[in-house]
């Protein structure tokens, strides 16, 4: 850390620490990809508060969580990523009854916390990899659930490190879609998921417990989870599945480098040695082209591919 940045820190008390040129394999499931000119680890969110309010209005800024829906390029990430996960991570159950989670609690730590106080509709949320930060940005669901579903109010927090509270009226949410609606948003002004309050009805905690138990063993036998891998690869189109029109060109087991569409389930890429980010992004670019070719049907990543590519030297 350089002396700049070690007065911007005395100067606004900040708590958390500061690198420069964070390898983003590190912090992705990838586990491939360059590094961000950039990094902060916030201890909590007061102090993301606090730290967000120090960059300047025009540093790209990229909040990540576990990094599993992720793809950053070999080139790197041009700004300031801050790290969620392990900071963020306050869960508790509020005297209303709702559940409150930070956005760095991971997600499957919410079904069992739901399932311990005797609640039943959170156990979706076992079958997801990443945060709860991510599961609102994309809403991610499985199981037949979505996050918004079960979402009751959101905490926000925007690039002067100010929070605000929003009610799910304030977005258009769709399949694996979440955004502002025009009435909602503040032209210029960035923000973030800080935390959720979800609601879930009561019921027994130990059914919810055995269904968690049954969606896991479910993920366990149908995708590869020994290998890295950001989940998902394609949204799944209308009244199909990526899987299957991926599996039907014969796609299974096709490579760019290190990364390899899985043989276990066909809309997963992952990562069998040294894979760059390019071999990633690479294999998802056939992937669409031949899917699109044979079966007429255009695939929409899931995935978000973030940063530059790497120069030729």
């Amino acid at each position: 850390m350089d002396m700049t940045e070690l007065f911007r820190i005395a100067r606004y008390g900040l708590r958390g620490e500061f690198r420069h040129d964070e390898p983003m394999r590190r912090h992705t499931s990838w586990r491939a990809g360059g590094s961000a000119d950039r990094a902060y680890f916030p201890v909590d969110l007061d102090d993301l508060c606090v730290f967000l309010g120090t960059i300047p209005r025009d540093e790209p800024v990229l909040l990540v969580g576990l990094g599993s829906n992720l793809l950053v390029r070999d080139g790197g990430f041009r700004g300031t990523v801050v790290f969620t996960s392990g900071a963020l991570g306050t869960l508790e159950l509020r005297d209303d009854g709702l559940v409150y989670a930070e956005v760095g609690v991971p997600s499957p730590k919410v079904s069992r916390f739901a399932a311990l106080h005797d609640f039943e509709g959170a156990e979706f949320l076992s079958g997801i990899p990443g945060t709860v930060g991510g599961a609102l940005a994309m809403n991610a669901g499985c199981f037949g659930s979505e996050t918004w579903d079960r979402v009751a109010r959101v905490l926000v927090v925007d690039r002067a490190g100010v929070l605000r509270t929003r009610e799910p009226d304030d977005y258009v949410i769709g399949y694996r879609h979440c955004g502002l609606t025009p009435s909602a948003r503040r032209s210029g002004d960035d923000e973030w998921f800080a935390a959720a309050w979800f609601r879930f009805p009561r019921a027994s905690g130990e059914a919810s417990r055995i269904r968690i138990k049954e969606f896991l063993a479910r993920r366990s036998a149908t995708q590869p989870l020994g290998q890295p891998n950001a989940g998902s690869v394609f949204r799944n189109p209308p009244g199909d599945h990526a899987a299957r029109l991926i599996e039907s060109c014969g796609l299974k087991g096709h490579r760019r480098g290190d990364a390899m569409v899985s043989e276990k389930h066909a809309n997963f890429i992952v990562n069998v040695g040294e894979a760059r980010a390019a071999d990633i992004e690479s294999l998802i670019r056939e992937v669409r082209e031949t899917v699109w070719r044979q079966c007429n049907v255009l695939l929409e990543p899931e995935v978000r591919i973030v940063g530059e590519p790497l120069l030729a030297a």
